[in-house]
């Protein structure tokens, strides 16, 4: 694990000591990146969680927008397991932790009702990735996930790079993996977004401003299991086509956000070309001014509204209520594997998996 580069007079107020810790031979450790602009990110390891976005606002002002921890032992017993962590093996749900590949069929862990959810209990998650710090603005993580491992077949060897751009505020996440067995892979970041920055309390994402390129969206089930359909958006308030604040209908009976208890479906991104690398969504907080525009080569994009957080403490004394985060996360689509007529998740030896997906930050008056 390479950290040569300074982590000391970081403008979270990270301390490299609270990350170090040995755990099953391998070493957790701090990572600060760093553009010419001033943006700084904060990464550990354990999970490739990102501990820090700090940007600033309209008035020049920087704070962290994403939820997040300042030790490592917060990050590894955290009451929200994946806050603003790197998932998989599969992202998001499968149905009764089951799937048939090529006639043989894959039990997965159950951790999320009668469901396996984010590559199961000891996910990528829930792992200590190898580090390298490359130079000032760039991280390379690798990860070998063994045949077997939460159920899944196949050695796969996942390779990922967390980068900042230099002339722009904007993180770059960019994945690969190989396998020597046909599996399911479903890659994606965790991120728990606040614009407004977090605080005690965090405030709410009701205000933030949001807006996604989809004209159709993944209706679920009651445990959150897609239903196999694809629906249209438009006269529903599932349709973000137009800027709207997350609150305004949030709380409207609709059967689809009484499932989530808010947001918590993966929408169809419009795409010129299968793996196109476009624009997603954007989110504004008019408060701040801070404006987030999300870029991904995936072909869903699940949007999460916070709506289990409990209050719980987490960096510097920040606390996270309901509804305190809104989650942007880059993906195939749930259960794909049980869903032959969804674009697939699998990957075959030979093949390569690969994913971009860039968080860019700005402001508006």
């Amino acid at each position: 694990m390479n950290n040569t580069f300074s982590t000391e007079g970081n403008l979270s107020g990270l301390s490299q000591k609270d990350f170090q810790k040995e755990i099953s031979g391998k070493r957790t450790n701090l990572f600060i990146l760093k553009n010419k602009k001033g943006m700084e990110v904060a990464v550990t390891n354990y999970g490739c969680a990102i501990l820090s976005i700090m940007v600033p606002d309209k008035n020049g002002k920087y704070d962290n927008v994403i939820l997040s921890h300042d030790s490592i032992d917060k990050v590894i017993n955290s009451p929200e397991p994946f806050l603003s962590t790197t998932i998989g093996r599969y992202g998001n749900r499968i149905a009764k932790g089951k799937f048939t590949l090529f006639g043989e069929e894959h039990q997965l862990s159950i951790n999320n009702g009668p469901n396996s959810l984010h590559g199961g209990p000891t996910g990528f998650h829930a792992r200590i990735w190898d580090a390298t710090q490359t130079d000032e603005s760039t991280i390379q993580f690798e990860y070998t996930s063994l045949d077997g491992e939460e159920g899944f077949p196949g050695n796969l060897k996942i390779e990922m790079t967390y980068r900042l751009e230099e002339d722009v505020n904007a993180l770059n996440i960019e994945y690969r993996a190989t396998t020597d067995k046909a599996t399911v892979v479903n890659l994606t970041n965790h991120g728990f977004f606040n614009l407004s920055g977090i605080g005690n309390p965090t405030p709410s994402i009701e205000s933030h401003i949001v807006t996604i390129n989809s004209d159709f969206y993944i209706p679920i089930d009651e445990v959150s299991i897609p239903t196999g359909e694809i629906l249209k958006v438009e006269n529903t308030p599932m349709d973000f086509r137009t800027p709207h604040t997350v609150g305004e209908r949030i709380n409207d009976k609709f059967q689809q956000l009484i499932y989530g208890a808010g947001y918590d479906h993966c929408y169809v991104l419009n795409k010129i070309e299968r793996g196109s690398l476009e624009l997603a969504a954007t989110c504004k907080d008019p408060q701040s001014g801070r404006l987030m525009e999300v870029y991904t080569t995936e072909a869903g994009l699940q949007i999460y509204t916070g709506n289990w957080l409990n209050g719980f403490e987490g960096s510097h004394g920040a606390t996270f209520p309901a509804r305190s985060a809104i989650c942007f996360e880059a993906q195939c689509f749930p259960d794909t594997p049980n869903k032959p007529h969804f674009p697939s998740a699998t990957l075959l030896p030979g093949d390569e998996y690969q994913q971009i997906t860039i968080y860019k930050f700005d402001v508006e008056d």
